[in-house]
């Protein structure tokens, strides 16, 4: 039978699996909110939620892959189809749903585990606990919740805004950020699917959280440009949800995902990562 993954918000980290998958004879169909050629997604189908019936997709479907962004009211594939979740369940071999660190909350830096209490400090991270809580309650569902850090790769790195001179260093004592390139997250979730253990919950992070104005600076430097100006958190021109960000400040841990599903990072700090971000974006703009 043919493994056939039913990716429910099929975006950046869903491709990214997609990727690993499809060469080993894997089968993958991803939603999206408008219509978008398959081609163009890693997918071989892609069907559009709300909107198209997704049964038989669900039917035929061996893994399911949970990205679609909660709001107020929790998941939003959940509030349409929780009848047709609940039917497939059970012949899943692997559910997974990407979450988000900021379901811990504020930790003023310090270190977060999978075991840390769930405080969110903001909206976004309230809305996050509320859908990892419907998924969990889901009968029979094989459900594995995967906690993303700051997501970077390839189209999704600082050397544009530094190039284009609108990159900021933004300065706030005792800030720091976690973050996971997305070949790792591809990684991580092909290792849980490889070794199932529903129930279980995995913090997605590299070996080295840091302060988001020494990544801008080491990018510059990569880039051998000027570092970017030191702007005061307090002064800084922010949208509200570029501010949200700063409002949490942590380091989390990721000893489980090391340890029960043996993934070694192909990027274990943001400077192995942003270094092969660059060799790769000027080894494909060379003639």
């Amino acid at each position: 039978m043919t493994n056939t993954l039913l990716s429910l918000g099929h975006g950046y980290s869903a491709r990214a699996l997609a990727r690993l998958l499809r060469p080993k004879g894997w089968r993958v169909i991803g939603t999206s909110r408008s219509a978008k050629p398959a081609a163009d997604h890693d997918a071989d189908q892609m069907l559009t939620f709300p909107g198209d019936d997704l049964s038989k997709a669900l039917q035929s479907a061996t893994h399911l892959l949970i990205s679609a962004g909660p709001d107020a009211d929790g998941d939003p594939v959940l509030a349409r189809i929780r009848a047709e979740i609940v039917a497939a369940a059970y012949h899943l071999k692997w559910a997974g749903y990407l979450s988000t660190t900021g379901v811990y909350g504020d930790h003023q830096g310090g270190w977060v585990t999978e075991d840390t209490p769930l405080t969110p400090s903001t909206t976004r991270g309230r809305h996050r606990v509320l859908a990892e809580s419907q998924w969990q309650h889901v009968p029979g569902l094989p459900l594995h919740i995967f906690r993303l850090a700051g997501i970077y790769g390839p189209g999704r790195g600082p050397f544009a805004k530094v190039r284009a001179g609108s990159a900021r260093r933004i300065i706030k004592e005792g800030q720091v950020f976690s973050r996971i390139h997305v070949d790792d997250i591809a990684q991580a979730l092909a290792a849980s699917i490889a070794h199932p253990e529903p129930g279980a919950t995995y913090n997605l992070c590299d070996d080295d959280p840091a302060p988001p104005q020494d990544v801008i600076a080491h990018a510059a430097e990569l880039l051998g440009m000027p570092i970017p100006p030191a702007v005061d958190f307090e002064e800084a021109d922010m949208t509200p949800m570029a501010k949200s960000f700063y409002a949490e400040s942590k380091r989390v841990d990721n000893t489980r995902l090391k340890r029960d599903l043996g993934v070694s990072l192909i990027y274990p700090t943001y400077r192995v990562g942003l270094s092969a971000l660059l060799s790769a974006e000027t080894g494909s703009n060379s003639p």
